[in-house]
C-alpha cells in the first residue's frame, strides 16, 4: 500500500533543497521522476545522480508562473511515462528573501513571490488534473510552511503565500475527489538543506532546536516519509489535509 514503484512523479523545484531530496528519494523507491525546475542545469545534475544510482529520471525546464510551460511539463511526463500519477509542488522563492517588516515590502516583491509560490501551484495543479481525471487516479502534494501557523513576521509575503497554498489545497481537493485524486499539503518547519540562507543563524537554529520536542536540526530527509505516504495508495481516503512536520513546535487543535 505504501509503494510508489513505477509511478510517474513530477517534482517542481527539483534542482535543490527539499525538491532535490524528494527527487532522489522517490526515484530510490522506484518512481519515475520528472525533475522540473527553472534551473535545468542544476536539475540535470540531480537526474545524473538518480541515474547513477539506477533510477529513472528526466529533466524539464519550467517556469511555473507560465501556464503553457506547466501544460508542456505535464505533456512531457505523459510522453515519457504514459501517465502523470504524482505532482509535488516544491518550487518557491524563499532563500533569497530579504527579511524586513511588511511595511517595507514593495509591491514588486509581493507580486514576484506570489507569482511563484501561489500562482505557480495553481498553474501546475491545473496542468496535471485533466490527465489525472482521465486516469481516475492522482496524487497532488503541495508544500506549505509552519511559518503560517506560527504567524512569523518579517517575510509576510512568504507566510501569506503558504497560507494560500493550504487554502488552495483544501479547495482543489473538493473538486477532484470524485476522480480518485487526492490533494494534500505538507508544512515543514525550518529545514536545513544545502541552500545557503542568511536567516539560519546559529542563534536561530539553537532556539529552534530548543522549541522542538525532538531536539535536533530538521533536514529534508525528514519530509520524505510523509510525501511517500501521501503519494501512495495508503492515503487514498485522506485529502484536503495538512501535515505539519517540525519536530513538535506547532500543533493543530
Amino acid at each position: 500500500m505504501f509503494s510508489i514503484k513505477e509511478k510517474a512523479a513530477v517534482i517542481t523545484g527539483a534542482a535543490q533543497g527539499i525538491g532535490r531530496q524528494f527527487s532522489l528519494s522517490f526515484a530510490a523507491e522506484g518512481a519515475k521522476v520528472i525533475c522540473a525546475d527553472y534551473n535545468d542545469e542544476k536539475a540535470s545534475e540531480v537526474v545524473k545522480e538518480i541515474r547513477a544510482a539506477g533510477g529513472d529520471a528526466e529533466v524539464f525546464k519550467v517556469d511555473v508562473t507560465k501556464p503553457e510551460q506547466c501544460e508542456a511539463m505535464n505533456a512531457f511526463c505523459v510522453e515519457k511515462y504514459g501517465r502523470t500519477d504524482i505532482i509535488i509542488n516544491c518550487a518557491a522563492i524563499f532563500s533569497t528573501i530579504e527579511v524586513k517588516p511588511f511595511w517595507e515590502l514593495s509591491k514588486k516583491e509581493w507580486d514576484d513571490l506570489m507569482d511563484v509560490n501561489l500562482t505557480g501551484v495553481f498553474n501546475t495543479c491545473k496542468a496535471v488534473i485533466p490527465t489525472m481525471m482521465k486516469q481516475k487516479w492522482g496524487r497532488i502534494i503541495n508544500i506549505s510552511s509552519s511559518t503560517f501557523f506560527e504567524g512569523r513576521g518579517n517575510f509576510v509575503h512568504y507566510v501569506a503565500s503558504k497560507a494560500g497554498t493550504i487554502g488552495l489545497t483544501r479547495s482543489i481537493s473538493s473538486n477532484v475527489g470524485a476522480y480518485g485524486i487526492t490533494c494534500n499539503c505538507i508544512s515543514p518547519g525550518s529545514t536545513v538543506t544545502e541552500i545557503p540562507r542568511g536567516s539560519l543563524t546559529p542563534a536561530f537554529m539553537e532556539a529552534t532546536r530548543e522549541k522542538r520536542h525532538i531536539k535536533r536540526d530538521m533536514v529534508a530527509e525528514d519530509l520524505v516519509g510523509v510525501a511517500i505516504f501521501f503519494a501512495s495508495e495508503a492515503s487514498s481516503l485522506i485529502t484536503g489535509q495538512t501535515m505539519i512536520v517540525d519536530g513538535g513546535i506547532v500543533f493543530l487543535p
